[in-house]
């Protein structure tokens, strides 16, 4: 009788114990600054939104799930014209690089090896998509979905979330209607990301007048992160940027807001000749809203071998913990060296200016 009411106790104390230290625990989510690039990328200037999530993974494309231990997650995101869905999902790893271990990145790639890991992985995970295009010159198809370090410079700010938060998205998305009603005004991929974020922070993320004319776009949804995780700490924000793979595309440029976007490139000349008003006030909001700076001060590299950063588990005062398998069998290798590459140096220069 004693000895089960002592085992009953050490029960309970271990199963306090454990409680405790899962307290302590966080996972991570995280939005995804994307440059803009090529001709699409001059035309509208704003770039890309998307979530990483480092406790949800994608049973398929259009499925999510709870991970499994090792497995690094997913990144979550609004496209147009792939097959109408409205959001897909695709492994960290994938997504990034279009390969299945971060061993296979290369250091340079040409537009040959992109096409050729980008139809690999397509051939062997996304049967689903077989009847969409891969893309064009004008529309990147169901390529925007796999290696996207190849196309931009991508700025991630990381922040923590509860288990329940996670789980309570899985079942939102997995329930819901997953059509897609993609509008490059009123629904875009920064208005998925919003609407997201507001079921993390809720009523926190809106659509700005100024400068965005009401839109929704990356940097001022970014911008907004930074201002309610300032003022929040407890959301322990984290800033990294993953640097361009150079050789298969031009380097990316910076994101504008809608202000900035019109009142730096040609489109103004047209207005300034149809209504001048209207071409002066669009400048003015650009001097005055559009040219807010993003926090990005030499934010921390994350180079394929060092991913972890991102990845890990972080209990306060402890380092991410080393990455595993990558749902579908995308693996991060270990963190191989706390240096940078010359290359990922190189493109943080400018970031201080390129982000005004």
């Amino acid at each position: 009788m004693l000895f089960g009411r002592k085992a009953g106790f050490l029960f309970l104390g271990i199963l306090a114990l454990s409680a405790l230290l899962c307290s302590r625990c966080q996972c991570q989510a995280a939005l995804l600054l994307e440059e803009p690039y090529g001709f699409f990328g001059a035309l509208n200037p704003t770039g890309h939104n998307a979530l990483y999530f480092s406790r949800i993974c994608a049973e398929t494309p259009l499925k999510l799930r709870p991970c499994e231990p090792g497995e690094l997650g997913v990144v979550i995101a609004r496209y147009s014209g792939i097959k109408g869905y409205d959001w897909i999902a695709i492994p960290l790893i994938p997504y990034l690089y279009a390969v299945e271990t971060s061993d296979q990145v290369p250091d340079h790639v040409d537009s040959r090896e992109v096409k050729l890991f980008r139809d690999r992985y397509h051939e062997a995970h996304l049967r689903t998509f077989e009847n969409v295009s891969p893309g064009n010159f004008f529309h990147g198809g169901w390529t925007q979905l796999l290696g996207s370090s190849y196309e931009r410079r991508i700025y991630v700010f990381r922040f923590d979330t509860t288990p329940e938060q996670d789980y309570a998205l899985i079942a939102r998305l997995n329930s819901g209607p997953n059509h897609s009603h993609f509008n490059l005004f009123y629904n875009n991929c920064a208005d998925f990301a919003r609407k997201v974020l507001n079921i993390y922070f809720p009523n926190t993320f809106g659509r700005s007048v100024f400068p965005d004319a009401g839109m929704s776009t990356p940097k001022q949804l970014s911008y907004k992160l930074e201002r309610y995780t300032h003022n929040h700490p407890d959301a322990h924000l984290q800033t990294f940027v993953i640097p361009q793979v150079p050789g298969f595309r031009r380097m990316s440029h910076a994101n504008k807001s809608i202000a900035g976007s019109l009142a730096t490139t040609g489109y103004l000349f047209p207005i300034l000749l149809l209504n001048p008003y209207l071409a002066g006030g669009i400048f003015v909001d650009y001097l005055a809203q559009g040219r807010f700076r993003l926090a990005l001060r030499d934010p921390a590299v994350l180079t394929p071998g060092t991913l972890s950063s991102l990845t890990g588990d972080t209990a306060p005062g402890e380092n991410p913990a080393s990455a595993g398998m990558q749902a579908p069998s995308a693996v991060v290798s270990e963190p191989a060296e706390a240096e940078t590459s010359q290359s990922a140096q190189s493109s943080l220069e400018g970031i201080r200016i390129t982000n005004e």
